[in-house]
């Protein structure tokens, strides 16, 4: 798999302060990794992508800045359109939804910049939010998002006539949206298929963080995305934190000092009657009853092993690494390490150079050496 870090870790949203962040960040990460190329997947908020989409000089300069800092680029992160490190984002990040023609454009523009960027014999991906927040949301949105995707399926496949740049969109899974689980996003793209919806350039993206909140076992998630006719384009290689006794003393003070302000953190309790949910961290200690285990939606380093009685949810996203490797077109899959919450990981600021650079040494031992054959 081609190994990446994605760099909505970083706050930068115009061309001069991704140029910035490249040389201040990407390169030396690169450099303490003794790497001789680092893959980098680019966060470009929506004016940054439409300015790069229709500038052949900008991404020039870009092109240049990549080669020169050896790092290589072959996904996006199309998720967030913007404002990503604002004081509160919560509930912004997932607008604007599916059923906006902002949202195609948005990611139309990605698709430009990624293919122009593309190393030759190279497939893209674009990961992307999957529709919207579940309320509101109506048939008629639901109707647009189909219309959307099929027209994204249309462009694309231009664009790849047009370049010869072949670009796949990645539907990410997130608990709380309208497609909360692996299952939700399979059967909706698969039931569209017959109206125009490509599997060739529509498939999913496994964030291995929110895979673990909904408490989905990673072997039935992928056959579930073979069994629909899909693919997984992309795997997020995240861990959430996880707590077998919610309810001690020591869980609950250890969990108060993640419920900070910027970011959702759901959380989800493995009931005996089933999946108990929380929007928010700071709701689920008010609310859910804490008898059963909890996995919170926070994306901890993946090499970080934090202090009893919280665990991280590592191991899934070894079990789901495996398993992708399996299937036919695993080489293809683009893993992508997002942790983008180093600014507000209890504890204070962590230098980004080092904890990534850690977290890439951790992912080429723990995952890509360990992955079986494909």
């Amino acid at each position: 798999m081609l190994l990446s870090y994605c760099t909505n870790v970083h706050p930068a949203e115009d061309f001069d302060g991704l140029i910035r962040q490249l040389r201040e960040y990407s390169g030396p990460i690169r450099r303490k990794t003794g790497l001789t190329v680092l893959g980098v997947g680019l966060w470009l908020p929506a004016g940054l992508a439409r300015r790069l989409a229709g500038n052949a000089d900008d991404l020039a300069v870009l092109r240049e800045v990549l080669s020169a800092e050896g790092l290589q680029l072959h996904t996006i992160n199309a998720f967030p359109y913007g404002g990503f490190h604002n004081e509160v984002v919560k509930l912004d990040v997932y607008k604007p939804t599916w059923a906006e023609r902002e949202r195609l454009e948005y990611t139309l523009d990605c698709a430009e910049v990624l293919a122009a960027l593309l190393p030759e014999n190279t497939a893209g991906s674009i990961s992307t939010l999957p529709l919207a927040w579940r309320e509101p949301w109506t048939q008629t949105d639901d109707d647009a998002a189909t219309s959307a995707f099929v027209e994204l399926s249309s462009r694309l496949r231009e664009l790849r006539e047009r370049t010869g740049k072949t670009v796949r969109i990645a539907v990410e899974p997130e608990p709380g949206c309208v497609l909360d689980t692996v299952a939700d996003v399979a059967g909706w793209l698969a039931a569209r298929i017959d109206r125009g919806i490509d599997p060739e350039y529509i498939g999913l993206c496994v964030d291995t963080c929110h895979l673990a909140v909904s408490f989905a076992d990673p072997v039935d998630a992928v056959k579930r995305i073979e069994a629909a006719g899909l693919r997984v384009v992309k795997i997020q290689a995240s861990a959430a934190l996880h707590v077998t006794d919610p309810s001690s003393a020591a869980a609950r003070a250890a969990l108060r000092a993640f419920a900070e302000p910027r970011y959702l953190h759901q959380v989800r309790e493995q009931g005996e009657n089933g999946i108990l949910a929380a929007d928010d961290l700071t709701e689920a200690l008010d609310t859910l009853p804490g008898k059963a285990p909890w996995r919170v939606h926070f994306h901890i380093p993946l090499h970080h092993i934090p202090s009893a009685p919280l665990e991280t949810t590592a191991a899934v996203l070894r079990h789901t690494v495996a398993e992708v490797s399996r299937r036919h077109y695993g080489r293809e899959v683009h893993l992508d390490i997002e942790t983008y919450t180093w600014s507000v990981l209890p504890g204070g600021q962590v230098g980004i150079v080092d904890g990534i650079a850690a977290e890439i040494g951790w992912a080429e031992s723990h995952l890509l050496a360990a992955a079986p054959a494909s």
